[in-house]
Formats: structure tokens, C-alpha cells, sequence
């Protein structure tokens, strides 16, 4: 898959930004039409959302449109007329708050039908956004509800609201955290999507900072949720690409260490089973597996 460092959320009826967005270095661009959309302007950024995917030069960008909860009155309307008018250019729907299998079931069968009908050639991935404490416990039967299914994100706001934990910033997106909780606070619910998402050969994607203008936060944050597992991170302004491009990208060091354990395994014979030793440490199959990924999202990349 392609590279899913930085996920920039746009407002979906705020067109100016879609335009600005092109220019951004983020991986992936998703056009919002659920939490900054207030009630009103729903139908209104569905429109906006459908015109910027139509007529917009999106390029080699990855683009995803997050519609509104399955259990809303958006959702269905979002999906029919979004892929009926704009789906050849769209890469996945990003879905929040799943809670069951059914969820995704519900969205896989009409993508099924919508695309059948537009006769469209790939189809359309799903970013599961597990955002409560429903969702997580049912996070492994999620994961494997439909090949459609691509990434896991974890949503921290609605998932400390649906357990009742302690509101500590004005966002609820991740600051002060160290305030009240001795250590990662969310490292248990981030972890097991992040183990999930690898089990299943998933994307793990991790919630955005609320912060924007604490980079030292942003970097804390970001650090934490890769050192994890996860592939990415959300932003919500340009500002913090950046910073999570840079920390989930592998620095000059760690791909000449990948490229060195992937050549001594190889000119050992040993990429099958077996070990071998690089400066007194040993490297097995799973060390070489890492080194692998790394040096396949160098390449993605253009770094080697």
C-alpha cells in the first residue's frame, strides 16, 4: 500500500481548503462531511464534496471522503449519490463509529450494488474508525468483516466519551494527557487496534493531536503512536504534516540498517529459516521482515 504517514481532514463544505489541500504534502486527503460539518450545511458539503472530487486535479494524492455514523440519517444518502457521481476518484470511505461487523457489512453491500451500477472497475476501500468502547471489543470481527477493509483509526475523543474518562484539554484530542495518567493513557485501546490491524495485513492510523500550535505535543504524540506499530496519523492542519511525515518516515540510519541486515541475510544464504549474526546481534526471519518494510516505504518514498 501506498504510504499513509499524514491523513489531513478538510471540512467538506469549506471549499476554499479542498483547493489548498492539492498543494499539501500530506499522504492522504480526507474530505470531512461528519464532525466539522454542522447539521445544516450536511447537504450543502455533500455537494461541495461531490464538485471538488469532479473537478479538482487530484493527482497521484490519495483522497477519502468520511461520510457520517452508519446509524445517522447521512450515511446511506452520502454513499449512493458521493461513488454514483465522484467514485472513480475515490480511493476508500472512511467510516466512524463503528460498533459491529453489521456496521460494515451495511456499507460493503451498497458500495457493492452503487458500484455494480456505475459498472466501475476498483473498488472502493473502507477505513474503519473504532471510536468506542463497543467498537474496540468488537475490533477483530470488524477487521474482518470485508476485503474492503484496508485501515483501522483509532478515534480518542468519542472513545473517551463512550468510557466516561476524564475530559483534560479543550479538544479532547490527546493534550495534558501526562497531567492525570502516568504514561501513555490510551496505550491499551491504541494497541490492540494496532495489534489487530497487523493481523489482519491492515493500516493502524492514530487519532490526531487537537493541539496545532503545541509541535512539541505533535511530536510526543506521533513518536508514541509509531514507536506502537502505527503507520500514520491524522491532522487537522497543515501545519502538523510535517512533523508526522518526518517522524513516520525512516530516517537515513534506519534504512541503512535495513539495507544492511537484508544484505548479510542474503549473502548468508539465510532467507529462508535460520539466524545470523551482525556485529555480535543476532537477526532472524522477523528482523529481516522488518527491514523489508522499511525498505519498501524508502522505496514508495524515493529514498533509495
Amino acid at each position: 500500500m501506498k504510504p499513509n504517514r499524514s491523513n489531513l481532514s478538510v471540512p467538506g463544505h469549506v471549499k476554499k481548503m479542498h483547493s489548498k489541500a492539492l498543494n499539501c504534502e500530506a499522504d492522504v486527503i480526507m474530505l470531512d462531511l461528519e464532525d466539522s460539518v454542522p447539521a445544516n450545511k450536511k447537504h450543502e458539503a455533500r455537494r461541495i464534496v461531490i464538485q471538488s472530487l469532479r473537478d479538482l486535479n487530484w493527482g497521484s494524492k490519495t483522497v477519502t471522503v468520511r461520510i457520517n455514523a452508519p446509524d445517522t440519517p447521512f450515511a446511506h444518502k452520502e454513499i449512493i449519490e458521493i461513488v454514483e457521481n465522484a467514485g472513480e476518484r475515490l480511493d476508500a470511505i472512511v467510516v466512524p463509529k463503528i460498533n459491529h461487523p453489521g456496521d460494515v457489512h451495511f456499507i460493503s453491500r451498497l458500495l457493492d450494488g452503487v458500484e455494480m451500477g456505475c459498472h466501475f472497475k476498483k473498488k472502493i476501500n473502507i477505513e474503519a474508525s473504532i471510536e468506542t468502547a463497543k467498537g474496540l471489543e468488537a475490533v477483530s470481527k470488524i477487521a474482518k468483516a470485508s476485503s474492503r477493509i484496508k485501515t483501522l483509526v483509532f478515534g480518542v475523543a468519542d472513545y473517551s466519551d463512550s468510557i466516561g474518562a476524564r475530559l483534560v484539554s479543550l479538544s479532547g484530542h490527546g493534550e495534558n494527557e501526562e497531567k492525570i495518567y502516568p504514561g501513555h493513557r490510551w496505550h491499551y485501546p491504541l494497541s490492540k487496534i494496532v495489534a489487530t490491524a497487523k493481523a489482519n495485513d491492515l493500516l493502524a492510523i492514530d487519532a490526531p493531536f487537537g493541539s496545532f500550535k503545541d509541535m512539541e505535543g505533535l511530536k510526543r504524540s506521533a513518536a508514541l503512536a509509531s514507536a506502537l506499530g502505527c503507520d500514520g496519523k491524522w491532522v487537522i492542519h497543515p501545519d502538523q504534516i510535517e512533523i508526522v511525515n518526518e517522524i513516520f518516515t525512516p530516517s537515513p540510519k534506519e534504512i541503512e540498517r535495513a539495507q544492511l541486515i537484508q544484505d548479510t541475510v542474503k549473502k548468508a544464504g539465510n532467507t529462508g529459516r535460520g539466524a545470523v549474526a551482525i556485529d555480535g546481534k543476532m537477526m532472524d526471519q522477523a528482523t529481516l521482515r522488518l527491514a523489508k518494510k522499511i525498505l519498501d516505504q524508502a522505496a514508495h518514498l524515493k529514498l533509495v
